[in-house]
């Protein structure tokens, strides 16, 4: 007997749907298309040394490829959504030209809830949202992004939830992330680290006043400044910019309604396209009345490739959708509407906002469907030239969001690209830029590594995959077999040679 009916959505998107080894029964006797196949969770943790290396490693790099996604411990009690799996940050450490793996689940507070319980307690986004529950009415699963700030790994979730502290040696959750002569913990997805002075900036957004909030910490982890953010109501806001001396905020007309929220525990999310879009810039240590709105054509952007300062002007680089709601075209249904919201269009964009005289300029850098852009942190905040995307095919073309077809360097500068697809069948994650070691501004931009990893449908085996930045379409330098598949994910950070192995060498006992 069939697990499915003929042309579910599932194989309508993934095609014949396969039993995979690795994963959770229950699975199979859901038709939802974000648990099967790339999506799939995996009941595996493990860690092995001594990797399978086709090519060569490069000798100088020392560090570690972080990646954070989804990954669902239990069947879930309502309509399955892709942001709703349980955080799981898979790890590729490079270290004398070997590379070793390692992954495990964030220990967050809700899945150790469900873990006592034996089976998913919490709502997800599809609703209805259950405040008794959760504080946050769905269940807070630090699942998005990681960073390396002051000696740990953070894990930090869309929705602002409480980030978790891992150890970047094991990935062993350590419990939540505080800073320190901080009030709360909630933070958004999206801070930020400056590698200049290692100081943190985040923001954080809620349903309740103060709207957002938008601070700074020290290398350290001490708070040193945290301000209310004045907006007309609660807001979805996904990234921060940074430059040497500003903060950019982001007020975005792509928000639910609260009453619809309260009443009956759905968030409808509405691209209000009669809204313009407004750009906070406030001085890194300033007050909410410093705030410098600049309002800009009405879109969403999901993430900010890097912010600057040029005399009087602040530029922002990043990706804007123009069109960030559904296709009314794709279907009834709640399975249906979900899998409209996962389509993703946006592309690569500059905005210029001018200090003295409130003047903004803004248009694309290029056309291409491209998100989930990445560039070196060492330029982060400093005028920068080089970012790399990830190509997304359009809707009609078998697009969704986690699918990610070709890397995708970008000169910001001039427009020009050049890509490397990742093959048939074959998808990617965020890429990472690896600077050498003892690397600085004085380095050439894009004198170092980028990395990423891919997953073959065809047969479910992953790579890392290491190109030399200068070169991409040269195809990868070399390619690490992984021992096992890795689900698609979202975000992913690098962890410098010099931070993350010091850290090490201080724990470990002498040899």
């Amino acid at each position: 007997m069939a697990l499915f009916r003929e042309y579910s959505i599932t194989e309508r998107c993934l095609g014949p749907v396969s039993q995979l080894a690795d994963t959770p029964d229950w699975i199979y006797t859901l038709d939802n298309p974000y648990l099967h196949g790339v999506y799939a969770p995996t009941l595996n943790e493990m860690h092995v040394d001594n990797l399978p290396v086709s090519g060569e490693l490069p000798a100088d790099l020392v560090g570690a490829y972080f990646r954070n996604g989804p990954n669902p411990r239990f069947q879930p009690r309502n309509r399955h959504h892709p942001f709703d799996g349980d955080g799981m940050v898979h790890g590729v450490y490079f270290r004398d030209g070997k590379a070793s793996y390692r992954n495990r689940h964030v220990q967050t507070a809700a899945l150790a809830q469900e873990l006592a319980s034996g089976k998913s307690i919490s709502p997800g986004v599809m609703g209805p949202f259950d405040y008794n529950i959760s504080r946050f009415g769905i269940k807070d699963t630090a699942n998005t992004d990681v960073l390396w700030y002051a000696g740990d790994l953070v894990a930090l979730w869309y929705n602002a939830g409480d980030p978790y502290r891992l150890d970047g040696n094991d990935l062993r959750t350590k419990g939540h992330f505080n800073l320190h002569g901080r009030a709360q913990t909630r933070m958004s997805a999206h801070a930020k680290v400056d590698a200049s002075n290692g100081e943190l900036l985040f923001f954080d957004y809620g349903d309740e006043p103060p709207y957002m909030t938008y601070g700074v910490a020290d290398a350290r982890g001490n708070l040193l400044h945290e301000v209310a953010i004045d907006l007309p109501g609660p807001r979805l806001p996904h990234d921060i910019g940074f430059t040497q001396h500003y903060a950019v905020v982001h007020d975005l007309p792509f928000f639910h309604d609260m009453n619809v929220l309260r009443k009956h525990g759905y968030r409808v999310l509405t691209f209000h396209r009669d809204i313009p879009t407004r750009f906070g810039i406030i001085p890194r240590r300033g007050q909410s009345a410093d705030v410098r709105w600049f309002e800009c054509q009405p879109c969403y952007i999901l993430h900010v490739t890097n912010c600057w300062e040029e005399d009087d002007w602040v530029v922002m680089d990043g990706c804007r959708s123009l069109n960030p709601m559904p296709d009314a075209q794709a279907g009834e249904g709640k399975l249906a509407s979900m899998l409209a919201y996962m389509r993703l269009e946006a592309n690569a964009y500059r905005w210029r906002f001018n200090l003295k005289t409130g003047e903004v300029r803004e248009g694309d850098i290029d056309d291409l469907n491209t998100e989930f852009n990445k560039s070196n942190p060492l330029f982060h905040g400093v005028r920068s030239r080089y970012a790399y995307h990830q190509r997304i095919p359009l809707l009609h073309e078998g697009g969704h969001t986690l699918r990610f077809t070709a890397l995708v360097k970008y000169d910001n500068d001039t427009g020009r690209s050049s890509q490397w697809d990742y093959g048939v069948g074959v998808f990617g994650s965020e890429a990472v830029f690896a600077p050498k070691p003892g690397a600085d501004r004085s380095c050439a931009e894009d004198d170092g590594y980028v990395i990423t990893l891919v997953t073959d449908s065809k047969d479910w085996t992953s790579n890392c995959l290491v190109f030399d930045a200068t070169d991409i379409a040269k195809g990868p330098v070399a390619r690490v077999r992984l021992p096992q598949r890795v689900p698609f994910g979202f975000h992913a950070t690098w962890a410098r040679g010099e931070e993350l192995y010091a850290v090490r060498q201080i724990l470990e006992p002498a040899r």
